[in-house]
């Protein structure tokens, strides 16, 4: 037995832990989770907790469905909340086939294959995610629109403000928990909050944002609101995102840098970001996953500058440009600072899936010495269609059905997810889409009802 499964197994005893909680995601990235008595966790170490894994989206079929959850002992956290005795923890669970082999339905697993092959290449795979989200007087029944739980905008320091208490308890319960924050602020939206992460390894980050997730929940329920990660809630209103800032160590040194390299930017990190710009258009499916994900990188394209409200739309780089999908931050230029900035991802999407594909591109383009093309120094969305053409700036898909349509003939993508997770998630893609299809929405009985 290792010294953390031995800590872990003695903090149970010494803190009164009656119930174990561990953790997983399906492939789309929610949260699953069974409990186990102190009693049972010894054997859980050794031999994983056996569940029915036909019963979980995307992970077996009926007649392979016996799976093990293994718990990963050095994610075991005490849940604040449940401050009574007894208490509870979490622990986050590798998934297992009964031989004891990893499964490829596992989110988990593809991350740390795509990071082992980092790391083949030498290289450390870091990220710092910039989390956005609403929060809602109360859940919105079949329906209605949510109401927002002030009128806040960018930066408002509003007294006696609900979000500025909500944010002060989640970041105490976040630090009880481990999880660093270097930032919070009121976003742009009415009710929407930021929060950032300190950055650390892929894994640990993509571990940390399911967390955060549900201690959001969790405070909010505490508080009698709701936290919300939907995208685009509103029309009018801007996106919930989850800008990640990324960069690459080899040991000690940050691949992305080079003193004197324009913007401080090494080969390495030049063909990084060539390669998420390259493949861009083929993993959107995966950062962006939903049929209301599209709503908001697309939500007023054509009608103001910043489409969806400073989402990317269009596949370029820039230099301290916002409009840009990729970013090299100013204040990044410094050392081991240095780093690249992916604004599209949503703050609904699966982590360990997105963050796999992002590395994957990236990884491809500094293995495959890819050029990186002129950066975008004008505002990209102030553009016309025609100026982006002549400088080959591409868009990116602008709904689930083209990104699933793109995503099904890429070879990197296929290579990066894995047979199963890569079909399973497009079928079940496909699905979602026609689903939306088929609806009749209120803008349309608005719109054609009084006329027709």
């Amino acid at each position: 037995m290792d010294k953390q499964t031995e800590f872990v197994l003695r903090t149970v005893e010494e803190r009164d832990i009656r119930f174990v909680r561990l953790w997983f995601t399906d492939v789309l990235g929610f949260l699953k989770s069974v409990a186990v008595a102190p009693a049972e966790l010894e054997s859980a170490f050794a031999e994983g907790i056996g569940f029915d894994g036909s019963a979980i989206e995307g992970f077996a079929r009926v007649y392979e469905s016996d799976m093990l959850a293994k718990p990963d002992p050095t994610t075991f956290q005490i849940l604040p909340w449940r401050t009574d005795t007894p208490g509870a923890a979490r622990i986050f669970c590798d998934i297992l086939m009964p031989d004891g082999t990893a499964s490829h339905a596992d989110p988990r697993h593809v991350l740390r294959r795509a990071l082992r092959r980092a790391s083949d290449l030498g290289f450390t795979f870091y990220a710092h995610p910039e989390i956005e989200f609403f929060l809602f007087t109360e859940p919105p029944g079949p329906g209605q629109e949510p109401v927002p739980i002030d009128s806040g905008g960018y930066f408002d320091q509003t007294p006696h403000s609900a979000a500025r208490d909500f944010r002060r308890d989640a970041i105490t319960m976040l630090e009880n928990m481990g999880l660093s924050v270097e930032f919070s602020h009121h976003e742009g939206a009415p009710g929407q909050q930021e929060i950032d992460l300190r950055y650390a390894d892929a894994l640990s980050t993509a571990d940390n944002v399911m967390t955060f997730k549900y201690v959001m929940k969790e405070v909010a329920l505490s508080q009698s609101v709701y936290a919300s990660f939907m995208p685009k809630p509103f029309t009018e209103h801007p996106g919930s995102g989850m800008h990640t800032h990324f960069s690459l160590f080899e040991g000690e040194h940050n691949a992305f840098y080079e003193p004197g390299g324009q913007f401080q930017l090494s080969k390495a990190g030049r063909s990084f970001i060539a390669g998420l710009l390259r493949h861009a258009r083929e993993y959107t499916a995966v950062t962006n996953q939903w049929v209301n994900s599209y709503k908001r990188l697309w939500g007023l394209a054509g009608e103001t500058a910043g489409a969806g409200g400073e989402a990317p739309a269009y596949v370029c780089w820039g230099h301290n440009n916002r409009s840009a999908l990729v970013r090299v931050p100013m204040y990044s230029l410094r050392g081991h600072s240095t780093r690249v900035e992916v604004r599209s991802l949503d703050s609904a999407c699966n982590p360990y899936l997105a963050y796999a594909v992002l590395l994957g591109a990236g990884l491809k383009g500094v293995e495959e010495g890819y050029e990186l093309p002129e950066g975008a120094e004008d505002d990209v969305w102030a553009l016309t269609d025609a100026e982006r053409r002549v400088l080959g700036i591409e868009p990116l898909p602008e709904s689930l059905s083209e990104a699933i349509s793109v995503m099904q003939d890429s070879e990197l993508v296929a290579e990066v997810l894995g047979e199963h997770v890569f079909d399973f998630f497009l079928r079940n893609k496909r699905r979602e889409w026609r689903d939306y299809q088929r609806q009749v929405t209120a803008f349309e009985r608005d719109r054609y009802l009084p006329v027709l």
